[in-house]
């Protein structure tokens, strides 16, 4: 018998949002892992917030949702509270109940970004790495270490003398400007909207362009990342990331470093050696 396409909307759900999300979907195992962290971070959460005033968005909530715009490669935080107001799998992961009202963009990035700032994140993943669960997955002698280049979120246009001087672009919304000839370095030029970037170039006869870059330090047991950071781009700052992640690790005896040929300089090998 043909079942009738009624479009009728109910007033009422008798379904629980946790029976909508599968026994055995990934996200579950990873939400237990991240609520355990969450609560080892209880004391540092009531010491960033005041006690009177208008609540805030809860950082466990901000963290949960900051997870999953990373396993989602979620490029927006307008995309992100977007998918959390109809996505029932995202609403439940973050925590937020079935007729909840999702935060509004700028309200989430401010609020994230104050609660980042704090080096909460980091404390975040080292509450993970130090899981039972999680430690007994990872190595504490074997690891490597790579860098990215990470684009800034700035125009080649905005990249200017720091004296105010040379030629601004054409009127318009995307004015043309011509380079040619021009002889542009960090020394002597910034960006005006985003002065941290840098100009740099991955290798000779490549493009230049405005970027930072993140390093990861992963474990070779199971490839787990263990440690992350962001520098400007130079052309020693993976290795000098580098020795800061390894620094950071509790090291009871010699370890063993991975990496492409990026770090293969005189001075890095001596101060792995030294170390």
């Amino acid at each position: 018998m043909r079942g009738r396409d009624d479009r009728l909307e109910g007033l009422f759900s008798y379904v629980r949002l946790e029976e909508r999300i599968p026994a055995d979907h990934p996200l579950r195992a990873i939400r237990a892992l991240a609520d355990e962290a969450l609560r080892s971070l209880n004391k540092r959460f009531e010491g960033l917030y005041a006690s009177m005033g208008r609540p805030s968005i809860p950082p466990e909530m901000l963290l949960r949702a900051t997870l999953l715009q990373a396993f989602f490669s979620v490029r927006s935080e307008r995309m992100l509270m977007e998918q959390i107001n109809y996505n029932l799998l995202f609403r439940w992961f973050v925590g937020l109940p079935m007729d909840a009202e999702v935060w509004h963009p700028t309200v989430f990035t401010h609020n994230r970004d104050r609660l980042l700032e704090a080096e909460v994140a980091r404390e975040f993943l080292a509450a993970l790495l130090a899981l039972p669960q999680v430690k007994k997955l990872l190595s504490s002698e074997h690891f490597s270490v790579d860098g990215t280049l990470i684009d800034a979120w700035a125009s080649m246009k905005s990249f200017r003398p720091k004296d105010g001087s040379g030629e601004p672009p054409a009127p318009g919304r995307n004015g043309e400007r011509n380079f040619h000839k021009e002889k542009r370095s960090n020394e002597t030029h910034a960006s005006t909207t985003d002065p941290d970037a840098r100009l740099y170039r991955k290798a000779d006869g490549g493009e230049s362009r405005l970027c930072f870059m993140g390093h990861v330090l992963m474990e070779n047991r199971n490839g787990l990342a263990v440690d992350a950071a962001l520098t400007h781009a130079t052309g020693t700052a993976e290795r000098e990331a580098a020795l800061t992640m390894v620094d950071r690790r509790k090291r009871k005896r010699r370890i063993t470093l991975g990496a492409d040929k990026a770090y293969d300089a005189t001075t890095f090998v001596e101060d792995l050696r030294a170390r």
